[in-house]
């Protein structure tokens, strides 16, 4: 065997089918975290690893997983089918993340090893039935694991050998810690337990004492995001809250920022607030609503993977309200309700290609930071993020370098050099956008998502049927306004394009050819360049007007 530190997949000893299927996903190398933990995992050893997000942590133990399931299957003796690997994630879409995932790399092995999802509290009924069939690795959110074993539809004592534990720095604070000690109870005296986590807290600590024997721990030399050759990292100070719309609008308008773009808030109120603003400008984004049930999210975001949009609008669960350990949160800022806890976007969605992680909001900590950069540059994709900080904030800024530096002490979030002066010409569009934006609009923008939520819903359509008078009235409602949209904002006059940055915009297309008696007709006619009298006096205008 070669050396450790150019183990191989190929080296591991794995089943072929598993090597094919990592041929399939074009994973050539191992990463780092991949490369450390499957040995270690194969020999049977409890394992507490920190890897950043992004790095492959879910392949580190699905990878294991599989291929023990695989070996004892093919050379133990014939047992009874039963469940014999549980993985616990703190949000649903994690839990369709991992199920995805193990599935891909099920794909050579799927009559041998099925795998199921109950993170989706609506889904109870059918979950039941699967769960009857006894599949070989359950993945889902402690509260819902929690359900199926006090209703006796999931029995793991006498059959687990294999704990996972996903993002385990998140269970606690998204007030799982209950769950989590109840659901201990119901599981063997002895199996083998793995711990994932980008970061090493309180919290993961207090778990490792819960879960783990003796464990292993991987706390990698690696930075926590990645390197400045692959991820940029800058920072914009605003000198009013005016200037960041300002400022975001330019970078989007002229296309200064390409590619897809995800843009976070510190509330849900936020979020819908700059999808009116950018609306206004015929800028197309959506909002990642936790209001909204899971099916229309992953809508939501299998339409910005497939391209149908280019800007998403998302807040992280941490920034709903501030973590109570053991309790479910309520309100957070400004009376955003969490209503959705297991649904949390700052990690575990699989988003595509980001190109740009812009904070138009401060991250709340260092650590929220880093979980929001985590979307971009993820395997060997470049990414940049762009936060955006007010004067008052930069001493909070100045903690998030300091976490992000470490040792180097160098700057991490270089000054993003981009000259607001040039931007003036837009200032007034910009307020007039402001103004269209009210809290009213606000308000219809989010009720109008939740009235489609109810006219298309499948849970619905009985009630409907049984009460077509309640359809009829919803759907002849006064209709919502969420804001006025002015179209003129959506064109940007080429006189109002700072010189320096005309070269790098995008250019418009070109009006149709007229022909030569067509134009003579329309210069003596429309010469937009022709003087004219106002109050006795004479003009000449110096520019043509788009």
């Amino acid at each position: 065997m070669e050396d450790s530190e150019a183990l191989g997949f190929e080296h591991m000893g794995l089943d072929p089918r598993l090597l094919q299927a990592v041929t399939d996903m074009g994973w050539s190398r191992p990463t780092l975290i991949q490369e450390k933990a499957i040995p270690l995992a194969l020999e049977g050893k409890d394992l507490l690893a920190r890897a950043r997000t992004g790095s492959g942590k879910t392949a580190a133990y699905a990878i294991p997983m599989l291929q023990l399931l695989l070996h004892r299957k093919a050379t133990g003796p014939v047992v009874e089918q039963a469940v014999r690997g549980l993985v616990l994630v703190p949000t649903k879409e994690l839990a369709r993340q991992a199920q995805s995932m193990i599935q891909q790399l099920a794909t050579y092995c799927a009559r041998d090893v099925r795998v199921a999802n109950v993170s989706a509290a609506e889904d109870s009924a059918s979950q039941r039935a699967m769960l009857m069939e006894k599949p070989d690795v359950v993945v889902g959110t402690p509260s819902r694991i929690l359900s199926h074993l006090q209703q006796d539809s999931l029995k793991l004592r006498d059959s687990l050998e294999l704990l996972v534990v996903d993002e385990a720095d998140l269970l606690f604070s998204f007030g799982f810690e209950e769950e989590v000690k109840s659901l201990l109870c119901h599981l063997p005296r002895i199996y083998q337990a793995f711990l994932m986590s980008a970061t090493f807290n309180e919290d993961v600590q207090a778990l490792k004492e819960l879960v783990l024997h003796n464990p292993v721990t991987l706390k990698l030399q690696e930075s926590q995001l990645p390197g400045p050759d692959q991820l940029q990292q800058f920072q914009v100070v605003s000198e009013t809250e005016e200037d960041k719309f300002l400022l975001l609008y330019a970078l989007l308008k002229l296309s200064l920022i390409r590619g897809k773009s995800l843009l976070f808030v510190n509330t849900l109120e936020r979020s819908y607030r700059l999808r009116l603003f950018l609306e206004q400008f015929s800028i197309p984004t959506c909002v990642l609503n936790g209001e909204l049930p899971l099916r229309s999210r992953c809508h939501i975001i299998s339409q910005f993977n497939q391209g149908f949009y280019d800007c998403v609008i998302a807040t992280d669960a941490e920034v709903l309200g501030a973590p109570v350990k053991g309790k479910r949160r309520g309100r957070g800022p400004k009376g955003d309700k969490a209503s959705d806890l297991e649904a949390g976007v700052a990690r575990g969605i699989d988003f595509h290609h980001v190109s740009a992680v812009l904070n138009f909001d401060l991250p709340p900590t260092p650590e929220a930071y880093i979980h929001r950069a985590g979307r971009t540059a993820r395997a060997n994709n470049p990414g940049i993020v762009l936060t955006f900080v007010l004067p008052t904030e930069q001493s909070h800024l100045g903690k998030i370098e300091e976490l992000l530096s470490g040792e180097n002490r160098g700057p991490i979030l270089l000054p993003y050099q981009f000259r607001m002066e040039e931007i003036e010409g837009f200032r007034y569009r910009c307020r007039d956008a402001m103004r269209s934006v009210t809290k009213q609009a606000i308000r219809e923008a989010r009720l109008k998502e939740i009235k489609e939520e109810l006219l298309h819903s499948e849970k619905l359509k009985t009630y409907f049927e049984d009460n077509p008078r309640d359809l009829q009235l919803l759907r002849h409602d006064l209709p919502l306004h969420p804001a006025v949209v002015k179209p003129h904002l959506g064109h940007v006059p080429d006189y109002l394009v700072p010189p320096a940055l005309r070269g790098l915009v995008r250019p418009h297309k070109k009006r149709k050819k007229l022909s030569s008696c067509r134009k003579a007709r329309r210069a003596k006619s429309q010469n937009p360049l022709r003087s004219f009298k106002h109050k006795g006096k004479k003009f000449r205008p110096t520019a043509k007007p788009s």
